[in-house]
């Protein structure tokens, strides 16, 4: 699976609470059709289980659990399961009538599926806290199916531009007229830089991105491209070729004229670690640089000084729009304790959002959390105007011909016989 895909596909939390150490080895032993409830002791509560996939968040959700039980009387159980065939796995346990979740963790584009599965159902949101009073548009219509919200937005994924704040100011030194340095707005801005940049003898590249990798080349032709609309569930909204779009892949073919990047070669991790070390200018970078930029900035490794901002547009008149991976809360259909878990999942949400960035460098999806953060606020701000990754069961392989059709028209190809060949696949395959 897509590294990114593979990343943010499917998060959630894992621990336990500190009152269950003590009955660790007894719930083992514990057959499966033995209900927690009626164990006695500590064993009195209310009792929801949350699964999820991505170990990084287990700390978190430890303290989450924690925290929640003793303000609602409610015990969360949450438990770490594979990633591989992680839907497949919450489908088996509960068709088996197996101890399943009551609650999870999933990507948006997944939503679909594990709605029409009968695995997630609508919110009860009876605070109404998912709204645009605590997330933005990008985020409601990320766990939007049909009209409806299908699940809590957690976090999320996207892209910003991420720049050397010290050669940036050194560029506007060196013009013949000294001018304030500025953030150049679009690509004829950043290559106008370049032309003119005598840049420190560290220094290989103005602007190296990982151009192999779909999710650092989306913004390119986002704002123009329309696969399920807003909500990424509308079979009537397809539309990839038209001619803002070809030309907006023109103009990536002619940044390789001017950068020469090897799409063979190149990967996200090197490219960052170029960037501490001096060696890149500009480059794309999603939420994970923040973190690693702010201890490289502490330890030493990066000197200077760096700033984010949003992506930059492909022309004066060509808008970018980035794409965007939204972590969902979803509540399972089948399950007895929907009031329950939909209380869990407005904790986590609001009340205990601020927790998150800090515990496991994710970004809160609620535009209320980590306004103190420069990075967070840029990328929250870009995450506000993105396009989520479509829904659609039938576009599940958009990701794989998208990366496709960049790799060719990066290597020379004809942008708009490919772009018009790629829009006829996801045509033909998409069933209205």
């Amino acid at each position: 699976m897509h590294r990114r895909v593979k990343l943010f596909s499917i998060l959630a939390l894992a621990g336990i609470t500190a009152g269950l150490f003590a009955y660790n080895g007894f719930l083992e032993n514990l057959s499966e059709d033995e209900e927690i409830s009626e164990i006695p002791g500590v064993f009195g509560k209310e009792t929801i289980r949350f699964w999820y996939a991505d170990e990084s968040l287990s700390d978190y959700i430890n303290s989450a659990a924690v925290a929640f039980g003793e303000a609602a009387d409610i015990r969360v159980i949450p438990e770490l399961v594979s990633e591989s065939e992680y839907l497949e796995a919450i489908n088996n346990a509960t068709v088996r009538e197996d101890v399943f979740p009551d609650m999870y963790l999933i990507s948006n584009d997944s939503l679909e599926k594990a709605y029409l599965s009968g695995l997630a159902t609508e919110i009860q949101d009876t605070k109404g806290v998912v709204s645009e009073d605590n997330f933005s548009q990008a985020a409601l219509s990320a766990v939007t199916y049909q009209g409806e919200y299908v699940g809590y937005p957690m976090y999320y994924e996207t892209t910003a531009l991420l720049y050397n704040e010290t050669y940036l100011q050194e560029w506007a030194a060196q013009q013949e007229t000294p001018t304030e340095a500025t953030v150049p707005a679009n690509f004829d801005e950043l290559l106008t830089m370049a032309d003119t940049f005598d840049p420190p003898e560290s220094v290989e590249s103005i602007f190296t991105w990982d151009v192999s990798d779909i999710f650092y080349n989306y913004y390119l032709i986002g704002n123009y491209i329309n696969v399920g609309g807003e909500a990424g569930d509308d079979r009537e909204q397809i539309n990839l070729y038209n001619n803002e779009a070809v030309l907006c892949l023109q103009k990536y073919q002619a940044l390789n004229q001017f950068f020469s990047i090897d799409s063979a070669t190149v990967d996200y991790e090197s490219i960052l670690q170029d960037f501490v070390d001096g060696k890149v200018v500009f480059t794309v970078a999603t939420t994970d640089a923040a973190a690693k930029l702010a201890q490289a900035k502490e330890e030493g490794a990066f000197t200077g000084d760096y700033g984010f901002a949003m992506m930059p547009d492909v022309t004066a008149d060509l808008k970018s729009r980035s794409l965007s991976i939204t972590g969902c809360l979803a509540i399972s259909s089948y399950s007895e304790k929907k009031e329950e878990a939909n209380e869990f999942a407005t904790f986590l949400v609001t009340e205990y959002a601020d927790e998150l960035y800090g515990r496991t460098g994710k970004m809160s999806a609620n535009k209320g959390m980590d306004t103190d953060n420069g990075a967070a606020m840029i990328f929250q701000a870009e995450y506000g105007e993105s396009i989520p990754l479509s829904k659609m069961i039938d576009t599940s392989n958009l990701w794989i011909q998208l990366e496709v059709l960049f790799s060719k028209v990066w290597n020379s190809g004809d942008a708009d016989a490919l772009l018009q060949e790629t829009a006829n696949q996801v045509s033909t395959q998409v069933v209205k």
